[in-house]
């Protein structure tokens, strides 16, 4: 890449019902200073809208998914479900984010298609270093597939 390519910010759909989880995400990734764009849905069937709206051109395709697995309405592994069975979200890489540390939702979340499951920690710092990873991870780290 030229000093001259602009970068790209990366676009991330987080799919959660609490509103302080969405405050403490924005707010981790706001104070590392990193780049993101973040488009919120409530509830599962919010989310499989947006991604509807993105696979039409409608809005911006995400490039990474943050899921709950307590959502009102569906479940956050009937959404992955969702996800894994559309040809074009198929590979979007999803990262459960959940309070759960039982290894039932665990090893569902990976039978279902999660790329990789965080416990959200109580510990706000914590917490707000989870995020940070996360972001450094699929956005430095990783290598995502072509969104063309």
């Amino acid at each position: 890449m030229s000093d001259h390519t602009p970068v790209r910010v990366p676009h991330i759909l987080h799919v959660e019902d609490n509103p302080g989880d969405v405050h403490l995400v924005r707010e981790a990734l706001s104070r590392a200073g990193l780049s993101f764009d973040l488009t919120v849905a409530r509830t599962g069937e919010e989310a499989l809208e947006a991604l509807r709206e993105a696979g039409s051109g409608g809005r911006r395709r995400p490039d990474l998914a943050l899921l709950d697995l307590n959502l009102p309405g569906m479940s956050g592994h009937e959404v992955l479900d969702a996800i894994r069975r559309d040809p074009v979200f198929a590979m979007l890489p999803v990262v459960v984010l959940s309070s759960s540390d039982r290894e039932i939702d665990i090893e569902a979340s990976y039978r279902h298609g999660a790329n990789s499951y965080v416990i959200k920690p109580l510990d706000v710092d914590t917490f707000i270093d989870r995020v940070v990873s996360i972001h450094r991870f699929w956005f430095t780290t990783s290598t995502l597939p072509s969104q063309t």
